[in-house]
């Protein structure tokens, strides 16, 4: 039987190119954005969207608009799902965003419907979705985080902190999780070539004027490692080592070379 996989963020980026790996390892796909039409251009490079109104493509392929950055959606998505049928075997926790600059000047509202993505929405469709997968002893749960979990982030500091919970978070349900047969990873990339970054304000920051990853390398990457069954996954050699050294220098160290990394590059 074949198992199905929801995706969020999957209108583009790593989000959608995680949607390619699964459907090229034989899954259905439900890609979830709040943008219908470029859920609708995902799905046809996937496979291509069927004639009808529901949604649904001759290969799999299912598109769901949602906003989940708003109260109450991930509910109503978990609720949609379930009136359509689907049996979600596998969620992908991809959806998230960031904003570049300092906390006090960012917009407050912007910076609360982060955390209601990043955090919130996160941790509600795995409360809901995860018992069913427990039952049938299958499936199981990828976030994706980032690099940003590893430490602070000033100019990101929000978004960082966010990140440092979908990690937290993750590594602890599949501590609790570890004998129950299911899959439960965080895939954690550093600098991706994505629309992320246009979006954040950090195109022109020191961090992506380093090096960067494609994200089809990312996703390829991280589908394998949550398929082996690791918990925590940095794509990129540079990534990994930079993950490290944080563990051994100081908090203070950390946060200046961070802030330096956050900042509009000279020029």
């Amino acid at each position: 039987m074949t198992q199905t996989a929801v995706i969020t963020g999957a209108s583009s980026g790593i989000g959608k190119a995680l949607a390619q790996q699964f459907a090229a390892h034989g899954y259905d796909v439900v890609l979830v954005a709040r943008n219908r039409a470029a859920l609708e251009d995902a799905a046809r490079d996937l496979g291509g969207l069927a004639a009808g109104t529901d949604g649904r493509s001759r290969r799999g392929i299912r598109v769901v608009p949602a906003d989940l950055s708003r109260p109450g959606a991930a509910t109503a998505l978990v609720e949609q799902l379930r009136a359509d049928g689907i049996q979600v075997d596998v969620l992908v926790n991809n959806a998230g965003f960031g904003l570049q600059g300092d906390f006090v000047e960012l917009p407050v509202d912007r910076q609360i419907e982060m955390i209601q993505l990043n955090v919130v929405a996160l941790t509600e469709l795995t409360r809901l979705l995860l018992p069913p997968m427990l039952s049938r002893r299958t499936g199981g749960v990828l976030n994706v985080a980032s690099t940003a979990a590893f430490q602070p982030g000033p100019l990101l500091s929000v978004y960082y902190a966010t990140k440092a919970y979908v990690l937290s978070f993750t590594e602890g349900i599949a501590e609790e999780l570890a004998d129950a047969g299911i899959k439960i990873g965080c895939l954690c990339p550093g600098p991706t070539a994505t629309a992320f970054a246009e979006r954040a304000g950090m195109t022109k920051t020191n961090l992506f004027k380093g090096e960067v990853m494609g994200v089809d390398q990312v996703a390829r990457e991280g589908f394998e490692a949550w398929n082996r069954g690791e918990v925590v996954f940095i794509p990129g050699r540079t990534n990994r080592r930079n993950a490290m050294v944080v563990r051994f220098a100081s908090r203070s160290f950390v946060r200046r070379t961070v802030k330096r990394l956050n900042s509009l590059a000279a020029g």
